[in-house]
């Protein structure tokens, strides 16, 4: 590998993630860069779960999700783990699957049937959180290096970072919407039924409770209708 080269790529998509308008761009830049980056790489996603529930985001191929979908219908493979940090599984690297029956009874044979060679994932995480793993696929037994793995470990700190800063902004972004569109809902109520703000937010948190609707959704009811009736 052209560590010079490796290097300079880094850095352009370091910019270019810092550069994207929402999660989802950033999470797609990030999977398209591991399969341009990391030498062996045929395709790349990004497994979240949630309890026994799996996400696949951003995938580059097909075969992504195939093997996430089958690792969460059986509970078992190795981006199931790296995801679950309860398994203590940061990172692996699978150089033949032939090989991983034992460890994965159920999932090697069927994704070696989906036409997966060979597989290698990190775990995402910085200091405060665990985002999810981003997983490498190749076609090809013994695809991935050693190199690869350190190509691919690089991609997965710098795309952790991009991933949680991209997050935290659209959850602010969201935040700030959420209390913009509740202060209007309360500002209907209040000119319409002269009610004090206090009174008015108690008409919005009493419906949401009673109709296990979210306050923002309530909100956005009085917003359109001028009312909850």
């Amino acid at each position: 590998m052209d560590w010079r080269r490796f290097a300079q790529a880094m850095a352009s998509m370091a910019r270019d993630l810092l550069a994207q308008d929402s999660v989802n761009a950033t999470l797609q830049r990030i999977t398209a860069s591991a399969t341009e980056l990391v030498d062996g790489c045929d395709a790349a996603g990004i497994l979240v779960l949630h309890g026994d529930q799996v996400e696949t985001l951003a995938p580059t191929d097909r075969l992504v999700i195939d093997s996430d979908q089958l690792q969460e219908r059986l509970s078992e493979g190795p981006c199931f783990d790296a995801a679950n940090t309860a398994q203590g599984e940061r990172v692996f690297r699978i150089a033949d699957l032939t090989g991983e029956q034992p460890r994965w009874p159920a999932y090697a044979p069927q994704a070696q049937a989906l036409g997966i060679g060979s597989m290698m994932g990190f775990l995402l995480f910085t200091d405060d959180t665990d985002l999810g793993a981003l997983n490498f696929y190749s076609r090809k037994p013994s695809a991935f290096t050693e190199a690869s793995e350190l190509a691919g470990w690089l991609l997965a700190s710098h795309a952790a970072i991009a991933f949680s800063s991209a997050r935290t902004h659209a959850q602010m972004e969201n935040a700030v919407a959420t209390r913009h569109v509740i202060g209007e809902a309360m500002g209907i109520l209040m000119g319409r039924h002269h009610l004090t703000e206090e009174q008015a937010f108690d008409v919005l948190r009493r419906y949401s409770q009673e109709n296990n609707i979210k306050l923002r959704e309530v909100a956005r009811l009085v917003c359109e209708k001028g009312s909850l009736s």
